[in-house]
């Protein structure tokens, strides 16, 4: 059974993301802000991982438990213990690392003048320097995307 909590709390914590190709429920059907702006430079970056305390809690009683079925009462205490602080800082590793993304770090230039840096995971677009993109902000949060194709003469 613990080995099963374990598994799905590195499933559930791998579930999150920060693609810019995926929305998060609260952000559909949200106006956006949306600005234009110019790819100035785009460079790949790693967002370290996070430690919800998940991969702890699992890794700590799946450590007790193996722990203590090791020998008699008083040993399996003692080993118990140890395995549930082993445990910890293992399902801790494990939950920083398979929360770890790729990412990229997009310095662009406003139409105002003004530059600005924006991390984002690694999606389906590339940015490349003088490429025209949009920057779309909802809830506090911008993304960038490449603009969209503008057509002479259409009334869009």
């Amino acid at each position: 059974m613990t080995s099963f909590t374990l598994a799905a709390a590195l499933v559930l914590s791998a579930c999150s993301t920060t693609s810019p190709d995926v929305v998060q429920r609260g952000d559909a059907q949200r106006l956006s802000q949306v600005q234009d702006a110019t790819v100035l430079s785009s460079r790949p970056v790693t967002v370290d991982g996070s430690q919800s305390g998940v991969g702890g809690v699992a890794g700590g009683v799946a450590g007790a438990v193996a722990g203590s079925s090791v020998g008699g009462r008083r040993e399996g205490a003692i080993v118990g213990v140890i395995g549930a602080v082993a445990g910890a800082v293992i399902g801790n590793a494990i939950e920083r690392s398979s929360t770890r993304e790729d990412a990229l770090e997009i310095i662009v230039q406003l139409r105002n003048g003004e530059r600005r840096a924006i991390i984002q995971a690694k999606g389906a677009e590339a940015f490349n320097s003088g490429d025209p993109v949009v920057l779309v902000t909802t809830g506090g949060k911008t993304r960038v995307t490449r603009a969209p194709a503008i057509v002479p003469g259409s009334n869009g």
